[in-house]
């Protein structure tokens, strides 16, 4: 999965949330086409490094050998803009299948109807989610009671740390809760006047995988209550993360300080990450940066579940998982033939496991994160362990996308500059720009 578009997801998740309300009224037509006939279907998806988009096409093939007469036209590197735009447009060209490596869109293509319900199809095919797919990604792919969407595979969270800077501080382990991880990062940390030669954490919210959604996923958040309402200044958790953050910053040199190392790190997606170059000892990051880091030559990293508050010690191994999406074209007139395709792309074992290994994601059913045939290596597993846990979590889908962690994403920069000065009233504000954000939506 190409992280080239990860890391303005959030960001993207607003500006689609302008999009949703034009999808709203699409034709609704049932899926009457013979996929047994000969038939050629349009799929759309992301992916755009050259090693991703092997992957993809072998997949493809591999289907269309099993299906013979159904053709699947393949374009990649598609945003989620023209996703959208397509799927308003409809006609001939437009796509069949989509795949969506932003999660928080779901909610808009579940209320929407720009994309089709899959429970007709899945019961068709004998197919039970909740057997079938972890719980988390169950979560994220689905809205209001509608499945429009399935896990495509996934993206979990977890610690990186160097392993060879951790021996010489003479620590023997990775940290497992909150002050081990503070008192791990002082230890690792050398200052050079008003830099460092080496930061043991950076917790700033720019730091690239180390946003409040991420962190705040450690404490088991929960973004909403029963009734849809914003909760984050009611749910302990949020106010927790934020102290834990603050007190962070605060032992590691003050937000100045960070900040002004931030900003010599290389491109997130490069080789020049701080984690590979060794300009921090430990971050938060998802399963890709193994395959990125081995890309890069870089063999000290090792990694474990990021670690939890003292006071939850009992539920490390946890972290956020999110990951991709596919689903179908309300407009497709080729329904049958699609729910072939991303059937197989999504339920068939083989396939799944052939997917994940060949560009280090998480498998996204139960029976691939469990087959032989699985990517073995140690630190894979860790991000696979961390996807099946029970406490694992992910952010719930909105009718106006990710609009709600932009609101969340955009105090956490406020406060952490100093700028908003009371925390309490500022999750306060949060949740009113939530909840007056989602009844404009709807």
């Amino acid at each position: 999965m190409s992280r080239l578009t990860k890391a303005a997801a959030v960001a993207a998740a607003a500006t689609l949330s302008l999009l949703a309300s034009a999808c709203t009224g699409q034709s609704t037509s049932g899926a009457n086409d013979d996929a047994s006939k000969d038939v050629t279907i349009n799929f759309w998806h992301g992916w755009s490094a050259p090693n991703e988009l092997k992957a993809i096409n072998d997949n493809v093939a591999r289907f269309e050998k099993l299906h013979p007469n159904i053709h699947v036209k393949v374009q990649g590197n598609i945003t989620d803009d023209k996703i959208n735009q397509a799927l308003r447009a409809g006609g001939g060209k437009a796509p069949d299948v989509v795949s969506s490596f932003t999660t928080d869109n779901v909610g808009q293509f579940c209320s929407s109807g720009a994309l089709a319900d899959l429970a007709p199809f899945l019961a068709a095919s004998h197919i039970d989610p909740a057997t079938t797919f972890p719980k988390t990604m169950q979560e994220y792919t689905r809205y209001d009671g509608v499945q429009c969407t399935l896990p495509l595979l996934g993206d979990a969270y977890g610690l990186y740390y160097n392993k060879k800077e951790f021996a010489a501080a003479g620590i023997a382990a990775p940290p497992r809760t909150m002050s081990e991880l503070k008192a791990d990062a002082v230890k690792l940390t050398k200052s050079t006047g008003d830099s460092y030669s080496q930061l043991g954490f950076m917790p700033d919210f720019h730091g690239y995988e180390s946003t409040p959604t991420h962190f705040a996923a450690q404490w088991g958040v929960k973004w909403f209550d029963a009734d849809g309402g914003s909760q984050t200044a009611k749910d302990p958790g949020f106010t927790e993360m934020f102290q834990w953050q603050q007190s962070m910053v605060k032992a590691l040199g003050g937000f100045s300080k960070l900040e002004r190392y931030r900003n010599t790190f290389g491109d997130e997606f490069g080789a020049k990450n701080p984690l590979q170059t060794g300009q921090v000892a430990m971050g938060i990051d998802g399963e890709w940066r193994l395959g990125m880091a081995a890309d890069a030559g870089v063999t000290d990293l090792g990694v474990a579940p990021f670690p939890v508050p003292d006071d939850q010690a009992g539920t490390y191994g946890k972290g956020y998982v999110t990951g991709t999406i596919v689903g179908i074209a309300n407009t497709s007139t080729k329904k049958n033939a699609a729910w072939e395709l991303v059937k197989f792309m999504t339920t068939d074992t083989d396939a799944v496991v052939s997917f994940a290994n060949a560009i280090h994601n998480v498998p996204s059913t139960l029976a691939a994160l469990k087959s032989p045939e699985l990517d073995q290596d140690p630190g894979f597993r860790t991000f696979i362990d961390i996807a099946q846990n029970p406490d694992s979590t992910t952010t719930p889908p909105s009718v106006n996308g990710g609009a709600y962690q932009v609101t969340m994403q955009d105090f956490g920069y406020a406060y952490e500059s100093g700028r908003a000065k009371d925390l309490a009233s500022g999750l306060k504000g949060v949740d009113a720009q939530v909840d007056k954000d989602i009844a404009q939506a709807r």
